[in-house]
């Protein structure tokens, strides 16, 4: 069988104004990045305000497994599937960091026969967004470190220094670091580290704002340290909003390019779903839904964390209103919940299967609670038996949601109909969309709803740094903003081992960092990590390009 890049360096695109042609864009309105890319300009927003929105789908799974559930394969497919049947679908996605396609997940771009393309440059360096934000990231860290060197005179406390520097690679030995060693000139010496470029805070600004402007108020609230006497220090109060959204002038444009099919995508942003709201930007999603009649997009990692944070913090903050949502869970994955050993996947076991299908009715039973109707699709597998099949679908059906077979990986958008025909149908009901938590809530009870509703927990504990850190956040003024939990993607717990739907246990909460900018308070749990590593074989070892430019490895 082809692999995923043989499959894309096959496909035959079209030129990319003749994407956005048959978008009704000119032109004006789309700066072209080669062949097949293209960034769309902000002005189509403005000129299509009076155009009423399509329909918005969310496109969410059960929890990760090692077994794959295909999500972003199953979005792509279904935009395709809705093309198919007569419907005018875009898709809109995040863009793949730099450190998974390298290290252990690997590209971003969906799979087999439903995928976005060129997907050899969606995946590698792209139009340079990331590299954008980067440097924007960056050069506040510079201008903060300096300020402290020449004189200090923000009286910042450089044990006080929260903004890191950021890369987008994996690279576990940069966690830590100490700067300014060497001569007098060389800076103040304090303790300090990287992140991955997808965990800055500017990513998760880019992807929430909703212009240029509302970035650069975004980006001046952000905070970067403390005074002496603990007062908050901002990008605002270093004179550095301007200069990093000029960094950012092409960043903040949302890409155009198509999927294997000639559907079309909208590529943009790429905030981490278990530290950040895992979402492309509204920018993106807004654009969409002025251009198409339905729009598949996407929430990071399973619903717990993606989805949650999609209707809690960017729905809101988007002025979004999603008309259904698509939980994606495979066969094999429910298995794995159960605790089948992942050599036997292969072979029917029903009760393995029933252990585990636990995981998909909890996410399905979550869902529900925000008033959008929801679908279940089953990405098939060749191993799957109909008795398998049955019972997931009879499992579905007593809680009162339907099961669509999706096979798009082998067939593409036609493998995808039965999928699109029901997303359609569940379209035509009404949806009646409401946050899990009000806004008014203080931070504590918006941890502990979500803690107990979607994560099933008996309630919170936080650290002693975390119980300060709340009053702290409190006191600023920061108790309005809703809350981006940081959370294993594995579990509904914090603890990464305990599949299916756990029960029994506690969310300890260690630390609570404001973003101000990107508009919420992250609440971190378990041991996650903001620079993550490389595994002991990564993907980048198998990845090479020929002479001619063939590419090889990359997935």
């Amino acid at each position: 069988m082809q692999t995923d890049v043989e499959i894309a360096q096959s496909a035959r695109l079209r030129p990319i104004g003749e994407i956005a042609e048959g978008l009704g864009l000119g032109p004006e309105d789309c700066e072209p990045y080669g062949h097949d890319k293209a960034k769309l300009s902000l002005d189509v927003l403005d000129r299509l305000a009076d155009r009423p929105d399509g329909h918005l789908i969310l496109c969410t799974a059960i929890n990760p497994t090692a077994a794959g559930e295909g999500k972003t394969t199953t979005n792509v497919g279904l935009s395709m599937a809705l093309n198919r049947l007569g419907h005018r679908a875009i898709t809109t996605l995040r863009e793949p960091s730099l450190g998974p396609v390298f290290g252990m997940k690997g590209g971003a771009a969906g799979g087999g026969f439903a995928q976005v393309v060129p997907m050899e440059d969606i995946n590698l360096h792209f139009t340079g967004d990331f590299h954008a934000i980067t440097s924007a990231h960056n050069l506040l860290a510079a201008l903060l470190d300096n300020s402290v060197h020449q004189g200090n005179p923000l009286g910042i406390n450089p044990k006080r220094v929260s903004w890191k520097r950021v890369l987008d690679m994996n690279d576990r030995s940069l966690r830590n670091i100490v700067v300014g060693l060497g001569k007098v000139g060389d800076g103040v010496v304090r303790e300090s580290g990287f992140e991955i470029t997808v965990a800055s805070e500017i990513m998760a600004a880019l992807c929430l704002a909703t212009g240029v402007e509302d970035l650069k108020e975004r980006l001046g609230r952000m905070v970067v340290a403390q005074t002496y006497d603990k007062q908050p220090v901002t990008a605002a109060d270093l004179d550095a909003a301007g200069a990093m959204a000029l960094l950012m002038k092409d960043a903040v444009k949302p890409n155009l390019v198509q999927t294997l099919e000639n559907t079309p995508a909208i590529i943009h942003g790429g905030p981490f779903a278990n530290i950040a709201h895992g979402n492309n930007s509204v920018l993106a999603t807004r654009t969409a839904l002025k251009l198409a009649d339905y729009v598949v997009t996407e929430a990071g990692f399973g619903a717990d964390l993606g989805a949650e944070k999609f209707f809690d913090i960017v729905v809101p903050a988007g002025g979004l209103t999603p008309s259904a949502v698509v939980l994606v869970a495979t066969v094999r994955a429910l298995k794995l919940n159960g605790g089948m050993d992942k050599k036997s996947l292969a072979t029917e076991d029903l009760e393995a299967l029933g252990r585990g299908v636990v995981n998909l009715e909890q996410h399905l039973e979550n869902l529900q609670k925000f008033g959008v109707p929801v679908v279940v699709a089953l990405n098939r597998f060749p191993t799957d038996t109909d008795a398998e099949l049955d019972l997931v679908r009879e499992r579905c059906a007593q809680l009162g949601a339907p099961m669509a077979l999706s096979d798009v990986f082998a067939r593409g958008g036609e493998g995808g109909e039965e999928l699109a025909r029901a997303v359609v149908e569940l379209c035509g009901q009404e949806s009646s969309f409401a946050p899990l938590y009000d806004a008014a809530d203080d931070l504590l009870t918006k941890i502990g709803t979500v803690a107990r509703e979607i994560y099933r927990a008996d309630g919170v504990d936080l650290a002693p740094a975390a119980r300060t850190q709340l009053a702290d956040l409190e006191a600023q003024g920061h108790g309005h903003l809703p809350v981006c939990m940081a959370k294993t993607q594995y579990s509904f717990s914090d603890d990464p081992t305990l599949l299916g739907a756990p029960r029994g246990f506690r969310i300890t909460v260690r630390e609570l960092v404001v973003n101000a900018g990107a508009g919420f308070v992250v609440a971190l749990t378990g041991d996650i990590l903001r620079m993550p590593g490389l595994p002991r074989v990564p993907a980048a070892v198998g990845m090479d390009i020929a002479e001619d430019g063939t590419i090889t490895g990359l997935s």
